[in-house]
């Protein structure tokens, strides 16, 4: 490229000055350039505070803020269910522990005189208990027969005199005293 310059010197005309640049001209100026430039930005350590600022006021900013899902102002109680919903959950809770796989494994391990660790013992009593709670409340339960190993004797009991109401303190504690406590006795 060329450039032309006027110089001023003095006389009738003016004198043009012509100049080449060459490449290495060029690739000088370019390095004095950069070189100029070593370093951060000015303001950089403003700017880079103003930026973590905005971050961290950013992460701080509660999320609810500026929503605009609607918030009930009357709150309305809950609905309790009637005898007939109460009767049907309860069946169909009492279906599923009786369908349970792991609880029949277990029942079937029971059975065959194996000893189940006390987690897996705690487990299936505690859902025995609420099958027992279910059939009682659904009127299914029937008391089973406990196997009595004595059978018991039952003393006759002498006949009492009718209970009459003691009218003072001197024959409430003659009835207390004579009182047979070895009757009470099991």
């Amino acid at each position: 490229m060329s450039r032309s310059k006027k110089s001023r010197s003095g006389g009738n005309g003016d004198i043009v000055v012509v100049r080449n640049r060459s490449q290495s001209d060029v690739e000088g100026r370019l390095r004095k350039k950069e070189k100029k430039r070593k370093g951060l930005k000015t303001g950089g350590r403003n700017s880079e505070s103003k930026e973590q600022q905005q971050r961290s006021a950013g992460q701080k900013r509660d999320p609810r803020l500026g929503s605009k899902k609607k918030i009930p102002l009357i709150v309305e109680t809950a609905k309790k269910p009637s005898k007939a919903e109460r009767r049907v959950s309860a069946e169909k809770e009492l279906e599923m522990l009786e369908n349970d796989a792991q609880l029949n494994v277990l029942l079937d391990r029971l059975d065959n005189g194996d000893n189940l660790g006390a987690g897996l013992q705690k487990y299936v009593d505690e859902k025995l208990a609420r099958i027992e709670v279910l059939m009682k409340q659904l009127g299914i339960y029937e008391d089973e027969p406990e196997e009595e190993l004595e059978p018991e004797i039952v003393e006759p009991v002498a006949k009492k005199k009718p209970k009459q109401k003691a009218e003072s303190d001197d024959e409430l504690l003659s009835q207390f005293e004579d009182l047979d406590l070895d009757q009470f006795k099991g």
